[in-house]
């Protein structure tokens, strides 16, 4: 991991970066509350926001990483990894075990990125995102 990342919870300030990075696709409400909810993770270099992360909670108390984006230019960097790091800590301390997280069938790459940080394929999810399946990840924490 990168030391010249620094990750956090998003803040109402951050609004404005994650309304316009990435694929985020949340309503204005449902991103307010994600932040209020602390369920947005926010990477930052130098104090300007270059990733997050969209977390849900499966059964309301698993963790599952729906959407992780790093800016081009500060891709393979390690602010993925960082952003992870911070999830896993604060899973772990609220006894969690395992965290989830899934990518389409032909998003190869990110596939690559899961197995690389310890992630394996625990099940797949067919016809969905408009008939292309999801391939399920899991990652023990504990």
């Amino acid at each position: 991991m990168s030391k010249n990342f620094e990750t956090g919870w998003a803040i109402t300030e951050d609004w404005g970066f994650l309304s316009t990075a990435g694929v985020i696709r949340l309503s204005e409400a449902i991103l307010r509350r994600k932040i209020e909810w602390q369920e947005i993770i926010v990477a930052c270099k130098e104090q300007s926001q270059v990733g997050y992360a969209h977390i849900d909670y499966l059964w309301s108390y698993v963790p599952f990483i729906a959407t992780i984006w790093v800016g081009e230019s500060e891709r393979n960097q390690g602010v993925g990894r960082t952003i992870l790091a911070f999830l896993e800590k604060d899973a772990c301390m609220r006894g969690g075990e395992v965290i989830y997280s899934s990518s389409q069938c032909g998003e190869v790459e990110p596939q690559a990125w899961y197995r690389r940080v310890g992630f394996e394929e625990c099940g797949i999810l067919s016809g969905h995102n408009e008939g292309v399946g999801e391939i399920l990840f899991r990652k023990r924490i504990n």
